[in-house]
């Protein structure tokens, strides 16, 4: 994470309406030139003042179609490091990205460092070299990565993936990816860096994860590999036998629920339905009704009928916004857990920090200015590029996960 120095005092002592009207003029001034993106995890206070609101993959595609069409010069996101490295990567050489608050980072993208795939890379490899079999390996990383790891996972014929097209991309690379697998030839997946969102994705692939094994005494294909510890805590016979070798990354906010949260709740009532990210645990994800991404998540939810009951795993900003638009619905929704499941990084942008990049550019000054290094844009866009290839899954999340 890097960091961000402390704001003129004007930008922490005016009040909220007086930032907001701030950030109205500024915006007026600047235009067409501006863009300002607002992930799902954002707080209210900033998400008033974005031109459109999504996912960190659908921004970074927006930024750069939206970007082209208007003739833009900057686009302000507001999320975190990796969303608007990923926006730098997919926009032309002309538009400058800016993150308001250096600080926004993502602890899960932080979980994997390139150095770190370097060595897991070589230790695998060296695993394989080993054994009897014909393995070829193909890394996976989650968008949720920072542009080092898209590069590393580009270069070494990989790909990226969303939450709701992990599976189809999983089907891509086990058939060979950009090589079609050959006779004999065995694919392995390195799935980095959110073990669940992997290991969930492998279980609804038939495949057995060590939950499973754990549970029923079978041989799991799925092995867990610790960059802190020597040789990833794995040894090479599990990595030889694996099917997919999971990075130990996970996110901060949905690792805090729990499958407790979802059997306390359905016994209070029983009428609610729980739908949960596949950022949550094996455990969690296998006792809620449904799962999947935040997309899947609000296309579901909107969808309901009034009355019905939903209670949702993830985000709370996110879940807090959609409890107020289905209340007028006549839909009931809440969060999976009573605590405060928020993004902290990302709460780390405010209206305070949005003007100061605004009056800059007004200035004729460009701060927090975020570009990837050309090598490691060329690389990471492949890994992107790849993944939109594949396309993506249906809109529906997925039924539960079946033990």
């Amino acid at each position: 994470m890097l960091w961000q120095p402390p704001l003129p005092d004007r930008y922490r002592t005016l009040c909220a309406t007086d930032l907001a009207a701030a950030i109205r003029a500024r915006r007026a001034e600047l235009g067409h030139r501006l863009l300002i993106l607002g992930h799902h995890y954002q707080q209210d206070d900033v998400i008033q003042h974005a031109d459109f609101v999504g996912d960190s993959l659908k921004l970074s595609r927006t930024a750069a179609e939206e970007a082209k069409r208007r003739g833009a010069r900057w686009i302000v996101f507001c999320g975190v490091h990796f969303m608007a490295e990923t926006a730098d990567i997919l926009t032309d050489d002309d538009v400058e990205v800016i993150l308001p608050d250096l600080g926004a980072g993502c602890s899960m993208a932080d979980m994997a460092e390139w150095d770190d795939c370097v060595v897991a890379w070589d230790l695998i490899a060296k695993a394989h070299a080993a054994g009897k079999d014909s393995v070829r390996v193909i890394p996976i990383t989650y968008v949720n990565s920072s542009a080092a790891v898209k590069a590393f996972v580009g270069e070494h014929g990989g790909v990226c993936c969303t939450s709701s097209n992990a599976a189809a991309v999983f089907d891509w690379a086990l058939a060979g990816g950009i090589t079609p697998r050959a006779s004999g030839e065995r694919m392995q997946i390195i799935f980095l860096p959110d073990q669940h969102l992997g290991r969930n994705t492998a279980h609804a692939k038939g495949l057995v994860t060590e939950v499973d094994a754990a549970r029923t005494g079978a041989k799991p294909q799925t092995v867990l590999w610790d960059p802190k510890r020597p040789h990833g805590g794995a040894t090479p016979e599990s990595i030889r036998a694996a099917a997919v070798v999971l990075w130990a990354g996970h996110c901060s906010v949905h690792k805090l629920f729990r499958p407790e949260h979802i059997t306390a709740l359905r016994e209070r009532d029983p009428s609610v339905r729980f739908i949960v990210h596949p950022e949550c645990s094996q455990q969690v994800v296998e006792v809620a009704d449904e799962y999947g991404s935040t997309e899947q998540i609000l296309t579901r939810v909107r969808a309901s009928a009034p009355g019905a009951k939903w209670a949702v795993g993830t985000e709370v900003h996110l879940v807090n916004r959609l409890a107020a638009e289905m209340a007028e619905k006549g839909v009931d929704v809440q969060s999976v857990s009573g605590c405060q499941c928020l993004c902290t990084t990302m709460y780390r942008i405010d209206q305070g920090h949005l003007l100061w990049v605004l009056d800059a550019l007004a200035q004729g000054k460009t701060v927090n200015s975020i570009r990837v290094h050309p090598d490691a844009r060329n690389n990471a866009k492949l890994a992107v590029d790849r993944m939109l290839s594949v396309g993506t899954a249906p809109t529906a999340p997925l039924s539960r996960i079946s033990a």
